[in-house]
């Protein structure tokens, strides 16, 4: 096992470097610039480098490991209480260090190149579906000023088009100038989102373990991309419940005294793994999806006496829980109750 452990707080001009024994001996503390960091680390006898999962962690971490250190990273706020009084660079550096020798801490796996790529192919969709909702809500705006209402959501796209394009209309010219302008805008990003998921889908069909979980009612190709990219090896989890907990998919808690508070989802860890799952559980509980629930199941008896949405949520932690499965043990999707019934 290696003896030091070199916390580095990354920055993008200086990095703020402390070295220190197992035992907390402290060994240096360093000020570097970008270029002089990579030399300094080449320079030490394999160690143990901790950083803090942040911006350019998972680059910094492949490059610590062509050079033999071992690298872990540490999610921000289990950083935070190893803080000594006052914040600063030094301090983080120090507390990153105290962290990563508490026995209980965990990481978070780096991320691989390819992870990164995908993530940011799903990012950049993401980025222009929000970007063409704000172009259709100033269009909805501007034509709600001047007397004209339409429902919201871009399915109602194809009636603000015809009413801006139809002479008869009692607009201004300026204003259908601004219309047309907008409805240009939203042309163009739906064409850039419409290749960015087709990338998505040649992705989601390249891999092994996107086909796979492919195979799961409410899991498409976006789905399994985004597993794929932000997902980490699901071997670190001990269960599926680790899995659907680190994903927020479990109710807050405030219990104290023996008596369990049970409050609303906590939201933590993966944002959209976790709003895909639950779109797909939703997807399965309409009245489409619905036609395939077995009588008698688990989700039949559920849905007939709860709300539709705490459903889906507690759908969505199912889904969790059975993607953990699938990938640990390399199999596809079996229908539970299907498997009940039989």
């Amino acid at each position: 096992m290696k003896n030091m452990m070199i916390g580095v707080d990354l920055a993008k001009a200086v990095f703020q470097v402390h070295g220190a024994f197992r035992t907390g001996e402290v060994q240096f503390r360093k000020k570097l610039t970008r270029k002089q960091f990579p030399a300094f680390m080449a320079q030490q006898e394999p160690s143990m480098v901790i950083f803090e999962a942040c911006g350019s962690a998972h680059f910094w971490a492949r490059e610590m490991e062509s050079l033999g250190h071992e690298v872990q990273l540490i999610a921000p706020q289990y950083v935070r209480p190893f803080v000594k009084r006052q914040k600063n660079d030094a301090a983080d550096a120090e507390a990153l260090v105290i962290a990563a020798r508490q026995p209980e801490m965990r990481f978070v796996e780096p991320k691989t190149v390819e992870q990164q790529s995908c993530a940011a192919v799903f990012r950049g969709r993401e980025r222009l579906v929000h970007q063409r909702t704000a172009d259709v809500n100033a269009l909805r705006a501007l034509l709600y000023e001047h007397g004209h209402v339409f429902p919201a959501g871009i399915r109602y796209l194809d009636r603000m088009v015809a009413f801006v394009e139809d002479a008869a209309s009692e607009l201004p010219a300026l204003i259908r100038e601004e219309c047309q302008d907008l409805l240009a805008q939203i042309a163009e990003k739906t064409t850039r989102i419409a290749k960015r998921t087709t990338k998505l889908k040649v992705l989601a069909a390249q891999s092994d373990r996107a086909r796979r979980l492919q195979t799961m009612p409410g899991v498409g190709p976006l789905t399994a991309v985004a597993v794929e990219a932000f997902g980490p090896d699901m071997a670190q989890f001990k269960t599926g419940r680790d899995f659907a907990a680190w994903l927020g998919l479990v109710p807050r808690q405030h219990s104290s005294g023996g008596k369990e508070r049970l409050g609303r989802m906590t939201k933590a860890g993966q944002a959209d793994i976790r709003r895909l799952l639950i779109i797909g559980a939703m997807s399965r509980l309409n009245w489409l999806g619905q036609r395939t629930i077995v009588e008698g199941s688990w989700l039949s008896r559920l849905l007939a006496r709860k709300p539709k949405m705490l459903v889906a949520i507690a759908l969505a932690n199912k889904m969790a829980r059975q993607i953990w499965a699938m990938l640990t043990k390399n199999e596809n999707y079996k229908n539970p109750a299907l498997a009940v019934t039989a």
